[in-house]
């Protein structure tokens, strides 16, 4: 991971707990390469058969995690739950770095305020949330996600830019892209609506849309 090229899709998770395993598991199956870091020589050993990239080290150590090229990440998750103080050192080695995305697991809303007031953009409770979900979260636009049964999701995210500035009846968007917007919410607007073809879409639209997960999320990355 070179300092010149940042590799914007790498993605680093600290701390191989339960949550965090399960998290770097989720994102690898989702195609997305994983750094996992953790101070525990054991727990290193066992998921280094398991992922592709796993290293000890002490993530409050900001020169350590330069070292392994956690700066050029964009996205980083500190899914540390034993030691407070820990989590919140991380996340301020993270921000020292220039980390843009921090995602920071919290273990009470004490230990939430303190993450998101060292800088912290993204506070989890693992407790209320799925690895897998996390995972889609985390790899994507979007701004919630729920999937169901037989690969099927629905999804809030930001109307992609290609899509602004037209109707929903000029996208053929079951034709082209395998997915649905059900519902919208305009900047002025409290609660969301149904889409109705003719409806325009705005650049700070949210909307609601269905479809495959594999499909749901392509959308979210249209550019």
């Amino acid at each position: 991971m070179s300092a010149s090229k940042p590799d914007t899709d790498g993605i680093a998770v600290i701390g191989l707990g339960r949550f965090g395993s399960r998290l770097a598991e989720s994102l690898s199956a989702l195609g997305h390469e994983v750094l996992a870091i953790d101070r525990d020589s054991r727990r290193v050993q066992k998921w280094s058969a398991l992922l592709d990239q796993v290293a000890q080290a002490d993530s409050t150590d900001g020169q350590a995690l330069r070292q392994l090229g956690v700066a050029d990440l964009n996205r980083v998750v500190v899914a540390i739950g034993a030691s407070l103080e820990s989590s919140v050192l991380t996340v301020l080695a993270l921000v020292e770095l220039g980390v843009p995305q921090i995602w920071a697991r919290a273990t009470s809303t004490q230990h939430s305020k303190i993450l998101s007031a060292v800088g912290a953009q993204h506070v989890i409770f693992p407790e209320k949330e799925t690895g897998e979900r996390m995972a889609h979260l985390i790899a994507s636009r979007m701004l919630d996600f729920m999937e169901f049964g037989d690969a099927f999701a629905i999804a809030k995210m930001h109307v992609p830019a290609p899509m602004a500035g037209h109707r929903v009846s000029e996208q053929q968007l079951l034709d082209r892209y395998g997915i649905r917007i059900i519902g919208v919410k305009r900047p002025a607007e409290q609660r969301y609506r149904y889409v109705s073809d003719s409806l325009l879409l705005g650049p700070d639209d949210i909307v609601i849309v269905e479809g495959t997960i594999d499909q749901v999320q392509a959308f979210a990355s249209l550019t």
